[in-house]
């Protein structure tokens, strides 16, 4: 079982920048898919982006595209969300996650994910 930290969250203000960080441990994630979600409250979990085992292919909601970039380390077992020109509607508690049953980083959902980090709170303020 791969248990999933994620680090990096807070409060910035519009326009801003965040690096978000994923920690996998337990075993390696290198040959997995991984994604980061988004869940605003009140609201259901939303895909951020997606990055291939070996980062050749990378998806992004069409909300993020051109802000957000997705990427790992395989030797340090990490994935990272580099958020740039946050907005507040951002807003959100950010999650990563594993997928060991699909290597397509399009067109995925939560059900497409098998574990999953606490998640980080990520505040953006106008």
């Amino acid at each position: 079982q791969v248990q999933l930290v994620e680090s990096g969250g807070g409060l910035v203000q519009a326009g801003g920048s965040l690096r978000l960080s994923c920690v996998a441990s337990g075993r390696t994630i290198r040959v997995s898919t991984m994604g980061w979600f988004r869940q605003a409250p009140g609201k259901e979990r939303d895909f951020v982006a997606a990055i291939s085992w070996g980062g050749a292919s990378t998806d992004y909601a069409d909300s993020v595209k051109g802000r957000f970039t997705i990427s790992r380390d395989n030797a340090k077992n990490t994935v990272y969300l580099q958020m740039n020109r946050l907005k507040p509607e951002d807003t959100a508690v950010y999650y990563c996650a594993e997928s060991t049953t699909t290597s397509r980083t399009s067109g995925l959902s939560p059900a497409d994910f098998s574990s999953w980090g606490q998640g980080t709170q990520v505040t953006v303020s106008s």
